[in-house]
């Protein structure tokens, strides 16, 4: 039987340790439940494409999906090893995935920035494997880019952030950046219980919190 101790969960898998997953997809929602878009696409040829970890990714999506310029938003698991996993293998910390929020977004000027804005407010990424109580490697903090612009903003956003750290006083208590900023991996869409799950469940659970710092991003820098 696969699962994996309290320990383990705070240690990525190796490529030997990891579950294997699986050749087809699992099935998933047709429909945004909130905007009523198609969830896979297609998606308007003047947006953009990016993908959001910062824990249970329930209260993330709902965050996005409020957001100002934002199309549409989809859950899913991505940065692993295992192909098409399940919520409950992604649990098991045996797939080297995190848990994250794939946002549709108008490309125009102060949008991304914006965005980012909430990336870096409303969680904490400064503490590895875990958000608050949730504990695991499929909670760390992550961006995954798609384009090369993308990723210089985002590098910049994050020299800001580090600033802002600093000044709060965090790196005297040794705390600093843990995202992991890379380019897009493949996304697998969660199944569709998951998919708009607050919009559903209004009184579910939703674990973000942030550091109380202000990570408002000035692009000119």
């Amino acid at each position: 039987m696969w699962w994996s101790t309290a320990a383990e969960k705070l240690k990525l898998p190796s490529p030997e340790e990891a579950l294997p997953g699986r050749a087809e997809a699992i099935p998933t929602a047709e429909r945004h439940a909130v905007t009523g878009r198609p969830l896979k696409g297609p998606h308007p040829a003047d947006h953009e494409r990016i993908l959001f970890a910062m824990g249970c990714f329930w209260g993330a999506e709902r965050l996005f999906w409020q957001a100002e310029g934002v199309s549409s938003t989809a859950v899913g698991y991505a940065g692993g090893l295992s192909s098409n996993p399940s919520y409950r293998e992604v649990c098991s910390g045996l797939t080297g995935h995190t848990e994250v929020v794939e946002v549709i977004y108008a490309a125009q000027p102060g949008v991304l920035e914006g965005l980012l804005s909430l990336f870096w407010e409303r969680h904490d990424p400064t503490q590895g494997m875990r958000q608050g109580n949730d504990v695991g490697t499929q909670y760390r903090s992550a961006i995954y880019w798609e384009t090369e612009a993308q990723a210089q903003l985002i590098e910049r956003s994050r020299a800001q952030v580090e600033e802002s750290l600093n000044r709060g006083g965090h790196s005297a208590s040794g705390a600093s950046l843990t995202t992991t900023i890379a380019a897009m991996p493949t996304f697998y869409f969660a199944e569709a219980e998951h998919q708009q799950y607050l919009h559903k469940n209004p009184a579910g659970y939703c674990g973000l919190k942030g550091t109380g710092l202000s990570c408002a991003f000035s692009p000119a820098r």
